[in-house]
């Protein structure tokens, strides 16, 4: 089992940036592919941006050169960079992790484990 749990939520206004971290314990080993999730207020949950055990990333193309990930293994963290935030970005924001091969990082059925969500709220 892995706890993940995210950091860095807040309120912005558009055009701002914020990072967010989603730190891992436990079973570490179980974050071999982590990645973002969002869910808007009446949407379902998306994808944002995952990355692979080689470091390879994935972003939806509403974030493409908006949105950063990376992750630090020593730390046990994951980060998402966002800048050029627009009020559209609103949500609260999930990371999740899997232990296994995932073939697709912004599809939430690949991933087991999940944190509880931190929001961010983007202000025009």
């Amino acid at each position: 089992q892995v706890q993940l749990v995210e950091y860095g939520g807040g309120s912005v206004q558009a055009g701002g940036s914020l990072k967010l971290s989603c730190v891992a314990s436990g079973d570490t080993s179980s974050t071999n592919y982590m990645g973002w999730f969002r869910q808007a207020p009446g949407k379902e949950r998306e994808g944002v941006a995952g990355i692979d055990i080689d470091g390879d990333t994935t972003y939806a193309d509403s974030v493409k050169g908006r949105f950063s990930i990376s992750k630090d293994n020593a730390r046990n963290t994951l980060y998402l960079q966002m800048n050029s935030l627009k009020p559209t970005d609103t949500a609260m924001y999930y990371c999740a992790a899997d232990k296994n091969w995932v073939a697709s990082p912004i599809q939430q059925y690949e991933y087991s484990y999940w944190g509880q969500g931190t929001q961010v709220t983007v202000s025009s």
